[in-house]
């Protein structure tokens, strides 16, 4: 009898074993099994969280919006007036995964104002220490405040030179290196990616005249000689790109360099150049430096774009464009700025209070679109930020700004910029007779902003 009960029990022990390890499958929509794993929920800092305990898997969104308000003051009697305004600056909505140790994914656009803008879409390999592999539409590594997402700006817009000259996104592939005090990107792109505009442009193009797509090498080193600081960080970089012209521009093989005057609500660019024909290609370099310490965050950047034109241009002498910044904030209630070592850029903030804390800025800017028989404008900026960073996903800010834009700054002969013999308002600068020219006024704008 004791057999027969050994005998059956090892039985048992078999079968249950067998269906043990022979789990139920689970299939996918198309019919095929896969790999199932349960996940845990978290709110990680405000931010949604889904990820496996067993493996690397994790996926969260990253959303924000961004509420702007501003008024304007202070303009010439002559000058064209300027609107008050509100708008929604950003409504970002972003899917992002890292599907193993080796592999990441990321899907971002922006809904301000009711229009659909294509941002990042990649796909990353992570698998080689301190390198990465990026395809897809994504920033080029150029300049640190072009790449500083607009959560971590210490201004509420960024510094006009980089919106001018400084490269953004385009489709393209980049190898980027960083570890220790060394950080390197290097890059190869095509055209911009956005919306149903550029792709119409890129798909005309192709079509009706052959034009390739265009493309641009963009190259950049940063020395981290404070690495191993606890609370303390030294950015030196520069960066160098040489572009030709895009198939996703509206005209093809010309050059163009534009730029309002750091703010989004007032819709005039003073500063353009217009339409170059002939271009070739441009030459792009910056030369930047950046660092905290404790509280104290400052950066400053040179740009200048240097553009070819073919030889039987009616004007191919090159020309140059150039401008810069220099800002700093500091956190008046003990709190720390952060570096982010990978991305080589700062990041949120540490506040020094249950409450958050409380950052004052300064920020100095200028932009020279003036050259040879080109002339696009000059402008400067003075522009003192007060931001409160309430927690880790509500920031407040508020922005005084003083513009002058000189003479040249029409808007492509479209703005007034002074008065002629008649004493009427005139947009072209050679009939200028008074001794007050160019268009200088203030700008005081708020900024709502949560991220979850």
């Amino acid at each position: 009898m004791r057999k027969l009960f050994t005998i059956a029990a090892l039985l048992l022990l078999c079968v249950s074993s067998a269906f043990a390890q022979k789990a139920p499958l689970k299939f996918n929509q198309y019919g095929v099994a896969v790999q199932s794993d349960r996940l845990d929920v978290e709110a990680q800092d405000g931010i949604l969280v889904l990820a496996s305990p067993s493996t690397k898997y994790k996926l969260w969104f990253d959303i924000r919006v961004q509420a702007d308000a501003a008024v304007f003051f202070g303009a010439p009697s002559y000058a064209d007036k300027i609107g008050n305004g509100v708008s929604i600056r950003r409504a970002r909505f972003a899917v992002k995964g890292q599907i193993d140790e080796n592999w990441y994914g990321e899907f971002d656009m922006d809904l301000a104002n009711g229009l659909v803008e294509l941002k990042d879409a990649v796909v990353r390999y992570t698998g080689v220490p301190g390198l990465e592999l990026t395809v897809g539409n994504f920033k080029e590594n150029f300049s640190i405040q072009r790449n500083t997402t607009s959560r971590y700006l210490q201004f509420m817009e960024r510094p006009m030179v980089c919106s001018a000259l400084a490269p953004s996104r385009h489709l393209g592939i980049n190898a980027k290196y960083a570890k220790d005090w060394i950080w390197a990107s290097l890059g190869y792109f095509g055209p911009e990616i956005a919306g149903s505009e550029e792709w119409q442009y890129i798909a005309d193009n192709n079509k009706d005249f052959g034009y390739n797509a265009g493309y641009s090498i963009t190259g950049k080193v940063v020395f981290r000689p404070l690495f191993k600081a606890q609370n303390a960080s030294l950015h030196i970089g520069g960066a160098v790109s040489y572009r030709t012209p895009k198939a996703s521009d509206e005209n093809y093989g010309m050059y163009r360099a534009s730029s309002r005057n750091s703010t989004s609500i007032n819709r005039k660019k003073y500063l353009d150049t217009n339409n170059l024909p002939d271009f070739h290609h441009n030459l792009l370099w910056t030369a930047e430096i950046a660092g905290h310490w404790g509280g104290l965050r400052y950066e400053g950047a040179f740009i200048q774009d240097n553009v070819f034109f073919k030889p039987t241009a009616a004007d191919p002498t090159p020309k140059k464009f150039w401008g810069w910044y220099a800002q700093a904030g500091y956190l008046l209630f003990g709190g720390s700025q952060r570096y982010d070592a990978n991305g080589g850029k700062y990041t949120k903030i540490k506040p020094g209070k249950k409450w958050g804390d409380i950052e004052l800025c300064a920020r100095y800017e200028y932009l020279n679109l003036n050259c040879g028989n080109v002339y696009g404008g000059a402008a400067e900026a003075y522009t003192v930020g007060l931001n409160w960073w309430v927690n880790n996903n509500v920031k407040m800010q508020v922005n005084y700004q003083f513009n002058h834009n000189d003479r040249y700054a029409n808007g492509k002969d479209k703005l007034k910029v002074g008065l002629d013999q008649e004493g009427n308002p005139t947009t072209d600068y050679t009939k200028i007779a008074s001794p007050k020219a160019g268009v200088s006024y203030s700008m005081l704008a708020v900024r709502f902003e949560i991220d979850f």
